[in-house]
């Protein structure tokens, strides 16, 4: 189970976390301009836009769960598990394999309006990675500082939603996520006022009393909402340090501990990074479940031009700072 959210302040923010019981070994993973994506079905691409951010690299091949491109458009694909449905290939279509679907946009558009474009004429493929990677159950959240949408594959075909909350978590669909939010319009940042009756003197006892009702669970829907309300209040200052600490600050609001979601397996799902990109300046901020301090990665100190991706190993031990 993931969460994926944006945020705009000076620059523009796109980031998510991945909630899962175990890592594939993820990197943050910088693909230059003239790396060779060889699609399976739509030939090679030699020469794109630079992407960045987090990956598994499976025989040389990034497979990204989330990242943003150099021109500033940014995609994440979150599990869909039950309602998520792909296709054969079909002829007349771009017939791109789930795997290869964030590569695909982000290589090759700008911005969301090209994005857009490009989906008009898109068939999201079951073919698999290989053998031991078959295809995942995603939806995808695409964005850039002039909105966002949210694409999903089912079974009565392929669905493209505005999103105006710029948030995506799991299951449902996106269309009944959003409509669930007009159960809880009632939530404010404000302290109550008393509209239960008028012949009762009902007082505010705690600060936070406009939140009543704000789910605080770890199913998809709650997560989805809990987000919504975070994000859409939230408020910082402009400069860099704020306003990456303010996202941040957001996404830990759906932190799932070691412990609180037990699988069948005896295993527990945790939130294994989050992740904050500055699609602006190209700059990819992480956290780990074991280190809490803010590692940052700068697309732009890599060489580019380059054909060969630049890869970093996650920090996952716990960086503490001795005061004394």
């Amino acid at each position: 189970m993931c969460t994926a959210a944006t945020y705009k302040t000076k620059d523009f923010y796109f980031g998510r976390t991945l909630d899962y019981e175990f890592s594939y070994g993820d990197e943050v993973t910088v693909t230059p301009r003239n790396y060779k994506f060889s699609f399976r079905n739509a030939g090679e691409v030699a020469s794109h836009y630079a992407l960045i951010g987090m990956a598994y690299v499976a025989n040389g091949c990034p497979l990204y769960y989330d990242a943003v491109n150099e021109k500033g458009l940014g995609m994440a694909g979150l599990n869909f598990v039950g309602n998520a449905h792909y296709n054969k290939p079909v002829e007349g279509k771009d017939n791109i394999a789930q795997f290869e679907f964030i590569p695909w946009i982000l290589s090759k558009c700008a911005n969301l309006s090209e994005a857009k474009a490009l989906l008009e004429n898109i068939n999201i493929t079951d073919t698999q990675f290989s053998d031991s990677l078959p295809a995942a159950q995603l939806h995808w959240i695409i964005a850039d500082r002039t909105g966002a949408i949210t694409v999903e594959s089912m079974r009565d075909g392929l669905h493209i939603y505005d999103n105006p909350v710029g948030v995506l978590t799991n299951n449902p669909p996106f269309d009944e996520q959003l409509f669930n939010l007009n159960n809880y319009m009632h939530l404010s940042p404000k302290s109550p006022k008393n509209s239960f009756s008028e012949r009762l003197e009902l007082k505010t006892y705690s600060r936070g009393m406009g939140a009543l009702g704000l789910p605080g669970d770890l199913s998809s829907q709650s997560r989805f909402v809990r987000v919504a309300f975070t994000k859409m209040n939230s408020l910082s200052g402009d400069s860099e340090p704020e306003s990456v600490s303010q996202f941040f600050h957001i996404l830990n609001s759906v932190d799932q501990q070691r412990g609180c979601c037990e699988l069948d397996d005896g295993k527990f799902e945790i939130t294994l990074y989050t992740s904050c990109a500055n699609t602006d300046r190209g700059i990819y901020y992480y956290t780990t479940y074991e280190n809490h301090q803010i590692t940052a990665v700068d697309m732009h100190r890599e060489n580019l031009d380059g054909d060969r991706l630049a890869r970093y190993p996650l920090i996952t031990g716990e960086q503490i700072r001795q005061q004394n």
